[in-house]
């Protein structure tokens, strides 16, 4: 591989190993249109975005007493949704164990919203040898903090890790991180994240062949 080579890919959740964003994207759509119905297409715009952050921003205040509703509703959407993999996502991570590269999620989900993708997808943590979430981290995407904590769990150098992301702050997380960085085009448009990226992926059919040049 060209560099150093790569010791550890670090994988963001949702859009990057879960292709969830859609029903996220149905979920804060009724929401924003109930209570900022004066911002359509809010839902975009927030994407990536953390609870607090989304909290701070758009449900303080006036409405900050409507933060616990929202917080129940979405645990209740959470463990309903269906977890279905980026296409080529399973063989891609098999390749990667394969060869020896270790592989973390580094996501800013919390605890509640893990075990129901434990409980759906009961295979998934052996796929993985650290996963971390948002009770891991004192700061949120875009700060490096996350993605500098999971390669020192796995024992590796930023110069040695790869991150996989789609949001444009995982993304920005990832290059503060001084690693390099991966984008998929399953939230946002190719271009739009391309800046941002050293290669853009749609999803992981073929990646085997790509997977040489990073």
């Amino acid at each position: 591989m060209k560099k150093t080579t790569i010791k550890a890919v670090l994988f963001d959740l949702d859009g990057v190993v879960f292709n969830t964003e859609p029903q996220y994207t149905v979920f804060w759509g009724k929401q924003c249109q109930e209570f900022h119905p004066e911002h359509p297409g809010l839902e975009h715009e927030i994407k990536g975005q953390t609870l607090v952050q989304i909290y701070d921003a758009w449900f303080s205040g006036e409405l900050a007493d409507k933060q616990a509703l929202i917080t129940e509703r979405l645990n209740q959407f959470e463990q309903q949704m269906a977890y279905d993999y980026v296409e080529g996502f399973e063989a891609f991570i098999s390749m990667l164990r394969q060869q020896g590269v270790k592989t973390a999620v580094v996501t800013s989900s919390n605890q509640p919203k893990m075990q129901a993708v434990y409980s759906r997808r009961p295979e998934f943590k052996a796929m993985f040898d650290a996963i971390l979430t948002s009770e891991d981290f004192e700061r949120s995407k875009p700060d490096p903090d996350c993605y500098l904590k999971a390669a020192k769990r796995l024992g590796a150098s930023v110069d040695e890790c790869v991150v996989l992301e789609d949001s444009f702050n995982g993304l920005k997380s990832g290059r503060a991180a001084g690693m390099r960085v991966v984008g998929l085009a399953t939230t946002n448009a190719a271009d739009a994240i391309r800046p941002l990226c050293d290669m853009v992926i749609d999803n992981y059919v073929n990646i085997e062949r790509l997977w040489q040049d990073i």
